[in-house]
């Protein structure tokens, strides 16, 4: 089964770009970014962004929130055939024009990978620019339960330094 990713979620002024592999089941069928309830996503970008209650608003004023505090979302697919959600499932990789979009972004500083795919993946688009961080970070999956939640937190934390 072949699978899309969104359109990414930027503002002029992103200064963080936050990349996943690819939308899973559940984000695919809400038609929006990390909607799986147990996807720890939308905490842990809240502590970034000292925004407790960023889960509880609406998809729209979340987003909204994202691209005010400079933080924008994206993914390192662009399509790939994939049954289930998981990342070691994913076939046919087709990669997202990152440095195309990395090259609209002026304010850009740092580029995060939420999760291994998604750095493995990113990291090739990104080679060269050394102008960048890139920020590896713990998958916010809840398949990712190799760490605590308090642990991926004070990891996630890291990228305040570039929203200052």
């Amino acid at each position: 089964m072949r699978k899309t990713a969104f359109a990414p979620v930027v503002a002029p002024d992103t200064r963080v770009l936050v990349l996943g592999s690819l939308p899973g089941e559940a984000s695919l069928a809400a038609g929006r970014y990390y909607a799986h309830p147990r996807n720890r996503f939308w905490h842990l970008i809240g502590g970034v962004i000292d925004w407790a209650d960023l889960p509880a608003l609406d998809y729209d004023a979340r987003l909204a929130v994202l691209r005010a505090s400079g933080i924008g979302l994206w993914d390192t697919v662009r399509a790939a055939s994939r049954k289930g959600s998981l990342d070691t499932a994913l076939r046919d990789v087709e990669p997202a024009p990152l440095a195309d979009l990395v090259a609209t972004l002026p304010a850009l500083r740092a580029v995060a990978f939420n999760g291994a795919t998604a750095a493995r993946l990113g990291m090739r688009q990104m080679a060269g620019r050394d102008d960048l961080a890139c920020v590896h970070l713990p998958s916010s999956s809840p398949a990712y339960c190799r760490i605590s939640a308090e642990t991926k937190q004070i990891a996630w934390a890291d990228l305040r330094k570039f929203l200052g």
